[in-house]
């Protein structure tokens, strides 16, 4: 039974844990066809629309590559300056001109909650690549791969998640994915201005163990999970100055020697390219399984059709 065929994929709040382990499980056949550069006829005739409203290299391009390699097509605008959105075009009418000729939506947008208002406008199915400062559902499934293919399993880990908490949907979708799984704690550390908000935490500590720390203490965590301090947001230069942090050769010093470093990139210089040589850094590889984990939820999505 496929959970995912024809739904949305908006947020991981609610998401079961059986659904995300059968991804992850699609995932693992899609990575070896990726590794090969092997394209299938799966989505042959099927139309993505990417509209990003934000910018984005990373989840536009891994998107654009899965649908490629499995036979389908996108049209797309990466530049609201160059669509009729730079006209005054509602997101509501973009998104009914485009229906009739698509199979799928892929949105990011500024807005939270832009995406499941989206969905709920439309028969189409419409995945979130990420909705202001709330979240970023296929990242959070890429992450749980990259962990799962390091670790060989997501129950009882100590996972550190660090950074800009508050405004980082990436961190937001991970939790929520994470609590799912057993015997999971969560420590977050952060400046004080950037804290996880207080009613996920809230919503996590029924589900995890979760410890707020007031340092960058890696001792006890299995996967240390960095994120870039959100400039863009924040609109006092101080506060940002303030919050910036930086794991570099000797931060890690302190790390398990079996555990791995990740970020949902782009770093800016919280991470010392230093770190690259360190074979717990897992950022890179953590990247590139963004292109088999999307090409298994769009299979998912939209494969068997009839």
């Amino acid at each position: 039974m496929n959970a995912w065929k024809g739904q949305d994929v908006i947020s991981t709040m609610n998401w079961e844990r059986e659904a995300m382990e059968s991804v992850l499980a699609t995932a693992e056949k899609m990575n070896v066809a990726f590794r090969k550069k092997q394209r299938s006829t799966t989505l042959n005739g099927t139309v993505m629309a990417s509209l990003f409203f934000e910018p984005s290299t990373r989840t536009r391009v891994s998107f654009k590559s899965a649908m490629r390699l499995l036979g389908g097509e996108e049209t797309a605008f990466g530049d609201p300056k160059t669509s009729s959105s730079a006209k005054g075009e509602s997101l509501y009418d973009t998104v009914k001109a485009l229906e009739t000729q698509v199979d799928v939506f892929v949105i990011r947008h500024p807005n939270e909650g832009a995406a499941a208002w989206a969905a709920a406008n439309t028969d189409v199915p419409v995945i979130n690549a990420g909705d202001g400062n709330n979240q970023h559902p296929t990242q959070a499934l890429l992450d749980l791969f990259t962990i799962q293919q390091n670790k060989k399993k997501l129950d009882g880990l100590t996972v550190l998640l660090a950074g800009d908490l508050k405004y980082g949907r990436t961190v937001h979708s991970l939790a929520y994915a994470l609590s799912k799984f057993d015997g999971i704690t969560l420590q977050f550390y952060s400046p004080s201005t950037l804290r996880m908000p207080s009613f996920m935490l809230k919503d996590l500590r029924e589900f995890v163990k979760v410890q707020e720390l007031d340092s960058m203490n890696l001792a006890d965590a299995d996967v240390i999970y960095a994120t870039r301090i959100q400039k863009e947001r924040i609109s006092d230069p101080e506060e940002y100055r303030k919050a910036s942090y930086r794991i570099d050769l000797e931060v890690m010093k302190h790390a398990k020697e079996d555990a791995i470093l990740m970020h949902p990139l782009p770093r800016v210089d919280e991470i010392a390219v230093e770190v690259d040589r360190d074979p717990r850094a897992k950022y890179l590889e953590q990247e590139s399984n963004g292109v088999p984990v999307r090409m298994a939820v769009l299979s998912m999505i939209l494969g068997d059709r009839s």
